[in-house]
């Protein structure tokens, strides 16, 4: 009796992919799941969506799709973090205070004159 996995039974009304989309180049990939239509909730999502393609594959992942997926990761990635860029709220400056430092006094030494 073969055992079904939970993975089989995922489904999704969040993320609309089109079909065949992880067999394509890194650049489209990572577009694709970057956009509105694919990701509604941001590239995140679509970033959520590309690793688990990538696990559920695993060791069936030829050596050169797997490669070509981890370098639309790092499109994606970096799309992400200019959009993170962009949205992050502005910090106001930290507050320099001067620092009192005790003064340091400088040595003197005596010279002793030997007779």
């Amino acid at each position: 009796m073969a055992v079904k996995k939970w993975v089989a039974k995922v489904d999704t009304e969040s993320t609309y992919p089109e079909e065949h989309l992880f067999t394509k180049d890194a650049e489209t990939i990572a577009k694709h799941l970057a956009s509105k239509k694919v990701s509604p909730k941001g590239p995140a999502s679509g970033m959520r969506m590309l690793n688990y393609y990538i696990n559920r594959g695993g060791k069936n992942l030829i050596k050169e799709r797997h490669a070509e997926l981890e370098k639309a990761k790092g499109i994606l990635s970096g799309i992400i973090a200019k959009q993170n860029a962009k949205t992050a709220p502005k910090k106001a400056p930290a507050k320099k205070t001067a620092a009192k430092s005790p003064g340091k006094k400088a040595a003197v030494k005596k010279s002793s004159a030997r007779s």
